[in-house]
This record gives C-alpha cells, structure tokens and sequence, in this order.
C-alpha cells in the first residue's frame, strides 16, 4: 500500500479550500465533462444528418463516469497525449461509439470547453461565499452602526467615524466583487465547435459543406452544456484574455479579502477588535499568552499568493502566437485552479472571522479619549467665543496646551489632559463646557445614517435575491 505523505500534496487541498471547490476541480469532474462534451457532439452531428448509431449514443450515456484512470495512465504512457487516452478509454466502454468520438474535434474541444464550464460553475461557488460575507458583516455592521471609534488616515489618526461604518467599507470592496462576478458568469461563453485552427473546417467537411448545419451544430453543443452563445471565432483555443478577466474577478476577491485582513491586523493590535480565538487555541508556542490574529494573516498570505496569478494570466495571453501555441497549457492546469482554491479558501476564513468579531468597547473609548481633546479644539473654541472670549487669544490658549499635552502623553506617557489645561488656565473663558463638547457621538457625522442606508438600498437587495442564506451553509462553512 501506498505511504499518503511520500509524495508531495498542495496545502490548497489538504488545509484550506473547501470540499465543493475541490470536488469542482477534480479529476471525476473536469473529464467527466470531456465525456459529457464527445456526447453533446455526437448526438449534435446524429440530429443533423450523420449516420452514428443510437447504440452508440446510449453507451456514451451510459458511461459519462465510471472513468478507468488506470487505462488512462497506461493509454497515455503509451501515447503521450492525454485526450487521446480519454478518447481510447471512453470507446473500451462505448464500443459502438468508437469510430465516432471526437469526429471533427480538435483536442482544445474538450479541454477549453471544459474549462469555461468549470470557471463558470467556480465562479457561481465563490459569489456564494461572496454574499455569506457580506451577510455575516451586515449583521456587524448593524450591531455596531453608532459605536465610535478612531478613524485614520495616512495610519494617523482622523475624525471619528463608527465601527458599523468601517464595515460597510469592507462590503462595499465585496458589492464591487459581486457586479463583477455576475458581469462575468452572465457573458462567460463556450468556446465551441471550431475545429483545429478555428475555421471549422473539419466539421465543414462531415456535413458536405452545409454551412447552416456547422452553425446548428455548435448552437447544439452549447445548449447541451448550459451556455447561450459561444465566442464567434476563435484559433485552436479561445482567447486567453477570457482565463485573465475571469483572473482578474477571482484576484479582485481575494484583493477586498487583503485589506479586510489588513484592518483587522492592525486594529488587533491596537485592542479594539479580536478575530475568533478558541478557548484551546494556541496563539504561540513560546509565549503562552499570545493571541495572534492567524486567520487575517492567512488571508494575506493566501491573497498574495492569489494576486501573483492574475498577471501571470495576462502575460500567457499575450505570448499565444496566432492560432495557438502549447506554453499556456502547462500553466495553466496551475494558475486556474490554484486561484479558485485559493480564494475559496480565502473566503472560509474571512466569513469566520467576520462571524466572530470582538468588539472590545473600553479600548476603542479609551483612544478615542486619548485623541478626541485634540479633535474637539474647533468646537471647543466657538464655544468659548459664545461665551465672550476673543477668537484669537483662545486659539493661542488652545495651542500651547495641546503641544504641551502632546509632549506630555508621548515622553511622560500621561493620558490626554487637554481640558484639565484648558479648565486651569486663567486666560480661557470661564463657564466652556469641555466635557460636553467632547462628547465622541458628536464626531461621527452621517456615519451610523450611513450604515442604515448602505444596508437597507444596497446589501438588503443583495441577500434578498441570494434566497434562503440557509441554502449557502455548505458553500461558507469553515
């Protein structure tokens, strides 16, 4: 018997992606498409006029499968092809199909074809992990729609916005990701009945150069397998600007999931949110009481593996010399793949953690509090003007204290004690209500309105055609 770890296995299957997504990539469904692709042809070319028995069909049908990879491997060994062996192991168990299968075919039939159906059906599986996301964060964002926190800009930072607002931001990178995944389902074509070099003539030829039956043909084997059109004309393979837009979706995801794992990173580290952590779950071997945001850092890890490949895509497509040429090939049955594992794995991860977000309330007040001083000074200085100071004496006030608290808070590590200042110092109006004026709730602008319009006119439309969220349990387990 076989040692399972002998060998090389990628992490993508053994660790991270989900059982769906591996099912979609393996080998029972990528050449039980091929087998599925030789019948819609066969049965395309019977209907329109060429002699291939009905025995022959019914045991193509019989057979889709139940795929011998033994004989494979020992039909390629012998052969150096791979559709080939598939050709001769398909007509071992369809006899009568034998002098039929692949008529007029060119390998990229069956592989190019197969692959529009599989990045199809992979897409459909990643915009419903898409959408569990942006449901669990909806629910975040509207427990946490008016809490205030710090927002930042330049890393520094800024006017406070609120916590549920911060997520909408996250949600809207997924929106943007969900217009371009149905953008992309909805135009993804088939490549085809085009023949070797794509002009058709092959299938020109078995139908005595009836034009109208090639056409009637390949609109056949596009119903056959789920697709409303097929690209108008191709060389011996489609475009392979079609594998690097459908990259550029895929990438584009595991990008929105990127900057998601970058924030919570960062605001763990500053104590105010924590992505789940088990009550067993060991943060550091050494140093007993880390907890260290793991699944982010996986996310970015995954994700930058993931934005490698969207230019390696690009790059394959612009060295497919004229009709075609086989260095794509290679790549190819790597990038493909490899990008849907990896953003479904992704995807597991960051609707874990956005399923378990901790809010740690005290912290996210207490830097508030450290910096809103500063923030409230515009305010703090009408007031006092309302209350007969001079506009210019009161900034000057404002001015040295906040440098003075500054200093203080970063060389002496004291907390904030702007007001404490500004209450003690003589020069400042009497009867200013600082406290009042710092009040963190006053700093948030629209932003929790924000959160409810985000929700109600653009994720609630969203989830509402998404159906029962029930329906998705499998697709975004963890």
């Amino acid at each position: 018997m076989s040692n399972p770890r002998d060998t090389w296995s990628s992490p993508l299957a053994e660790r991270y992606a989900s059982r769906a997504m591996l099912q979609l990539w393996s080998p029972d469904r990528r050449y039980g498409l091929w087998r599925r692709l030789w019948l819609a042809l066969a049965e395309g070319e019977r209907a329109l006029g060429v002699a291939i028995p009905e025995e022959a069909l019914s045991q193509m049908r019989a057979h889709l499968d139940d795929i011998d990879f033994d004989a494979v491997a020992r039909y390629e060994k012998e052969f150096r092809h791979d559709v080939m062996a598939h050709v001769y192991a398909f007509a071992d168990v369809a006899p009568a199909a034998r002098a039929f299968i692949h008529l007029g075919a060119t390998s990229a039939f069956v592989t190019d074809n197969a692959d529009l159906v599989l990045m199809r059906e992979g897409l459909h599986l990643l915009r419903a992990k898409v959408i569990g996301v942006v449901a669990a964060l909806a629910a975040f964002a509207k427990q946490w729609r008016a809490e205030p926190t710090l927002g930042y800009t330049h890393l520094q930072p800024a006017q406070l916005t609120t916590v549920g607002k911060r997520a909408t931001l996250w949600m809207q990178d997924l929106v943007l990701d969900l217009a371009d995944l149905d953008t992309r389902i909805a135009s993804m074509p088939l490549r085809g009945v085009k023949g070797t070099t794509g002009t058709q003539a092959s299938f020109l030829e078995i139908f005595k150069g009836e034009h109208g039956k090639v056409r009637a043909l390949e609109a056949h084997v596009c119903r056959a397998m789920g697709f409303d059109r097929a690209l108008p004309v191709t060389g011996q393979t489609y475009s392979r600007k079609l594998d690097a837009q459908v990259l550029g979706v895929v990438c584009g995801i595991a990008a929105s999931a990127a900057k998601f794992s970058s924030d919570i990173r960062m605001l763990q580290s500053f104590g105010e949110l924590s992505e789940p952590f088990e009550s067993g779950q060991i943060g550091s071997s050494a140093m007993a009481y880390k907890r260290n945001p793991m699944r982010s850092e996986r996310i970015a890890s995954l994700a930058r593996f993931t934005g490698s490949l969207e230019a390696n895509a690009n790059q394959t497509h612009a060295v497919q010399y004229f009709e075609r040429t086989l260095d794509d090939s290679a790549n190819r049955r790597l990038v493909i793949p490899e990008s849907f594992l990896a953003t479904d794995a992704i995807l597991l991860l960051m609707d874990n953690i956005a399923q378990g977000l901790e809010v740690h309330g005290a912290r996210i007040h207490q830097r508030i509090m450290d910096e809103l001083p500063f923030m409230a000074t515009e305010q703090i200085i009408v007031r006092g003007v309302e209350a007969g100071g001079d506009r210019q004496a009161i900034h000057e006030v404002i001015r040295r204290h906040s440098v003075e608290a500054a200093t203080a808070m970063k060389n002496e590590g004291r907390h904030n004690d702007l007001f404490d200042r500004l209450a003690a110092d003589p020069e400042f109006p009497a009867g200013v209500d600082l406290q009042a004026a710092a009040d963190p709730s006053r700093f948030v602008g629209r932003a929790p309105e924000q959160v409810d319009e985000f929700l109600g006119e653009v994720v609630a439309p969203i989830l509402a055609t998404a159906g029962d969220m029930s329906a998705h349990a499998e697709a975004i387990r963890v």
